[in-house]
C-alpha cells in the first residue's frame, strides 16, 4: 500500500461533507471582487474622479494600513485595491478552517483512526485536505478572473492568483499547525494567529511606505498578494514566490506527518494535576475558554491602539471628495468625519467580537460531539447547568474584549475615552444576537451548528464591504449591526438595541429548550 492510497476516496468525502461550505466561501471571496466594478464604477464614473480617489487614498497612511496603496487609478486597479485584501483574507480563513477540519479535527474525534485501519495511506488524509482547499481557492480565483476580465485579462488573472495563492499559503500553514498541536482548536488558533500577524505586518509596512515595497510588507503573505500589483504593472515573479512557499510548507507538513502517530503531535500538552481543582461546570468551561478570551482581548487592545492612531488622518484623507465622504457616512453613519471613522472602527470591532461569541458558543458543541460532555452529564449535572457554564463566558466575554478595544481606541486617540468605551460596549446587543443564533442552531439543529460562523461572516461582509458596494438598505438591514446607534457622535437611540437584546434572550431560551429535549450528538 502506498502512502497516498485512498486519497481519491478521502477527497470525495471531504468535498461531499463541505459541499455547502466550500462553494459559499468561494462565492463570497470571489464574488465580492466580481461585483466590484459595478459598484465602484457607479460611484466614480469618470477618470478624473478615479484619479482623485487614488491620489487621496495613497497619500494617507491610515487608509494604506487598511487596504494598501493604490497602484493604478483604472477601475480594475481600484477594485483590486478596495476588495483584493479582503478577498485574500477570506480565502485564507476558509482554507485554514478546511484543512484543520479534515486533518487534526478528524484525529481528535477518533474518526481518522477508524479510517486508517483500512486501506488508507499515511499521507492520504493530509493530501485530501489540501486538495479540498485547492478546489476552494481555484473556484474563488476563477470567479475573480471571470468578474474582472472585462477590465483587462492580465490584471484579472493576477488578482485571481493573489487571492487563490494567499489561500493556499495559509492552507499549508494550517497543515503544519495540525502536525504540531493535539487539538483542532489550537491548530486553528496558531494558523489564525499567523494570519493576524501577516495583516499587522502588511498594515505597518504600508502605513509608512506608499510604494508597497517596505520590508515589513514583504514579510507578509498578504503583502505578496498586494505586490502582484494587479492592473498596476503586474509582477509575474511574485506568484512564483507564493508557489515556492506553498511547496516548502507542504513538504515540511508531509515530513512531520510521516514522523508521528495518528492523534499524536510534536507539541504535546502537559498533563493536569493528579487531583482535580475545578468544582463546577462553569469553572471547567471558563478554564477551557480562558486562552481564547485572553488572546482575543489582547488582539482587541492592540487593534484599538492601531485604529485610534489612525483617526486624526481621516479628515485629511477625504478632503473635499464628496464621494468618499458619502462612503464614510454610510459606513459610520456620521457627519463629522473623525466621528465617522471612529464609528466605523468601533463597528468593525463589534463584528469581530461576533466571531468570538460564536466560537465560544460552539465550543460547547465541540465538547458534545467529541464525547467529553457525556461523562459529565451521566451524573447529577443537568444539561442546562452544563450549557450555562459555556454560555456565561460566551455572553460576558465579548463585553471584556470590546471594552479592551474601546480602551485602546481612547488611549491611542488621546481623548474621549469614556465615549469610545461606551461606543464599543454599545455593540453588545448585535454580538449577543449572533451568539443567540449559534445557541439556537446548536440546540435545535446540531448538525447545522457550524452555520453560526456563516451568520457572523455574512454580517462582517455586509458591514465592511456592503456600503462600498452600494447594496440596498434592505440587504444591509439583515445584519443586526445595522440597527445599532452609530457612536461616537451619533444619536443614541436605544430602542433597537433593547429589541435586539430581547431577541437574543428569546433565541437563547429556544435553543436551550431544544437542547434539553433532544439526544446528545456524538
Amino acid at each position: 500500500m502506498t502512502a497516498l492510497a485512498g486519497t481519491g476516496t478521502l477527497t470525495r468525502l471531504a468535498l461531499r461533507r463541505d459541499r455547502l461550505a466550500l462553494p459559499l466561501w468561494a462565492l463570497v471571496a470571489g464574488g465580492l471582487v466580481a461585483i466590484g466594478p459595478g459598484s465602484l464604477g457607479g460611484l466614480y464614473d469618470t477618470a478624473a474622479a478615479r484619479a482623485e480617489l487614488a491620489a487621496s487614498m495613497t497619500a494617507n497612511g491610515s487608509m494604506r494600513s487598511l487596504y494598501g496603496p493604490v497602484f493604478a487609478d483604472s477601475l480594475g486597479g481600484l477594485v483590486a485595491w478596495r476588495f483584493g485584501t479582503f478577498a485574500a483574507v477570506l480565502a485564507a480563513v476558509a482554507s485554514l478552517v478546511t484543512v484543520v477540519r479534515h486533518t487534526r479535527e478528524e484525529e481528535e474525534t477518533g474518526r481518522q483512526e477508524l479510517l486508517s485501519a483500512g486501506a488508507v495511506g499515511r499521507r492520504a488524509p493530509l493530501t485530501a485536505a489540501l486538495l479540498a482547499a485547492l478546489a476552494l481557492n481555484a473556484a474563488a480565483a476563477l470567479l475573480v478572473v471571470a468578474g474582472l476580465a472585462g477590465q483587462g485579462l492580465a490584471g484579472a488573472v493576477a488578482l485571481g492568483l493573489a487571492v487563490g495563492g494567499t489561500g493556499m499559503v495559509f492552507a499549508t500553514a494550517a497543515a503544519l499547525a495540525a502536525q504540531l498541536t493535539e487539538s483542532a482548536r489550537l491548530a486553528k488558533g496558531l494558523a489564525g494567529g499567523a494570519l493576524g500577524l501577516a495583516f499587522a505586518l502588511r498594515a505597518a509596512g504600508d502605513s509608512g511606505d506608499a510604494s508597497g515595497d517596505s520590508v515589513l510588507t514583504w514579510l507578509s503573505p498578504l503583502g505578496w498578494a498586494e505586490n502582484i500589483r494587479a492592473y498596476g504593472g503586474e509582477r509575474w515573479w511574485v506568484p512564483l514566490l507564493v508557489a515556492a512557499v506553498v511547496l516548502a510548507q507542504t513538504a515540511l507538513a508531509y515530513g512531520l506527518a510521516a514522523r508521528r502517530d495518528v492523534g499524536a503531535s510534536f507539541l504535546a500538552t502537559r498533563p493536569g494535576p493528579a487531583t482535580g481543582q475545578l468544582g463546577s461546570a462553569g469553572a471547567l468551561a471558563l478554564r477551557l475558554q480562558r486562552g481564547a478570551l485572553l488572546g482575543w482581548g489582547l488582539g482587541f487592545l492592540l487593534g484599538g491602539l492601531v485604529f485610534g492612531g489612525m483617526a486624526e488622518g481621516a479628515a485629511e484623507l477625504v478632503g473635499d471628495n464628496e464621494r468618499t465622504r458619502e462612503i464614510f457616512a454610510r459606513m459610520g453613519g456620521q457627519t463629522a468625519l473623525t466621528d465617522a471613522f471612529l464609528a466605523t472602527m468601533v463597528s468593525l470591532l463589534g463584528m469581530l467580537a461576533g466571531l468570538y461569541a460564536v466560537g465560544a458558543v460552539l465550543r460547547a458543541h465541540t465538547e458534545e460531539t467529541s464525547g467529553r460532555a457525556e461523562p459529565l452529564l451521566a451524573g447529577s449535572l443537568g444539561r442546562l447547568r452544563w450549557a450555562a457554564g459555556h454560555l456565561v463566558p460566551a455572553f460576558t466575554g465579548p463585553a471584556l474584549v470590546l471594552a479592551l478595544g474601546g480602551l485602546g481606541l481612547g488611549l491611542s486617540y488621546g481623548r474621549d475615552l469614556g465615549p469610545l468605551l461606551g461606543a464599543a460596549l454599545a455593540q453588545l446587543p448585535a454580538v449577543w444576537t449572533l451568539a443567540a443564533v449559534a445557541v439556537l442552531l446548536w440546540g435545535a439543529v446540531p448538525a447545522a451548528a457550524g452555520a453560526g460562523w456563516g451568520a457572523a461572516g455574512l454580517c462582517l461582509a455586509l458591514g465592511w464591504v456592503g456600503p462600498a458596494l452600494d447594496l440596498p438598505r434592505a440587504v444591509l438591514d439583515v445584519s443586526p449591526y445595522a440597527h445599532l446607534p452609530k457612536l461616537p457622535g451619533g444619536d443614541p437611540a436605544w430602542l433597537p438595541p433593547l429589541l435586539l437584546t430581547g431577541l437574543a434572550a428569546v433565541l437563547t431560551a429556544a435553543g436551550l429548550v431544544a437542547l434539553r429535549r433532544r439526544d446528545l450528538r456524538v
